[in-house]
């Protein structure tokens, strides 16, 4: 028997993810950059069955599982603009990274605390 299915929830009016492929890359490597601002940002970040604040909190949580921690200063600020609080991501960093590994944790916290502590 399967879990009964969710009411529909609906979600609150939110700001517009935009990609920023061609700003950076779109004279160099104009498919890249279409592919994440038209496919990546317009079309997945913008999807109503996620908010835009749960989306942040997957990817920064993906990113420090992986140790991808150059483009992890980037979504943590994204995560912010979503609604994400500063304490909220380094107890989400903290939990990733007792499943993904102490190094990739360390590291993930290194990026967060510049971010947060250059920004005061």
């Amino acid at each position: 028997m399967g879990l009964p299915k969710e009411k529909e929830s609906v979600m609150p009016e939110q700001k517009k993810q935009v990609g920023g492929g061609r700003a950076m890359f779109g004279d160099f490597a104009p498919k890249m950059a279409a592919l994440t601002d038209d496919v990546l940002f317009e079309d997945v970040w913008n999807r109503p069955e996620l908010s835009a604040r749960d989306r942040s909190l997957v990817t920064v949580a993906v990113l420090t599982a992986q140790g991808n921690t150059e483009q992890l200063g980037f979504h943590l600020g994204r995560a912010v603009e979503n609604g994400v609080t500063q304490e909220e991501l380094i107890e989400a960093i903290t939990h990733v990274m007792l499943y993904s590994g102490w190094p990739r944790g360390m590291a993930a916290m290194g990026v967060a605390k510049n971010l947060f502590t250059d920004d005061k």
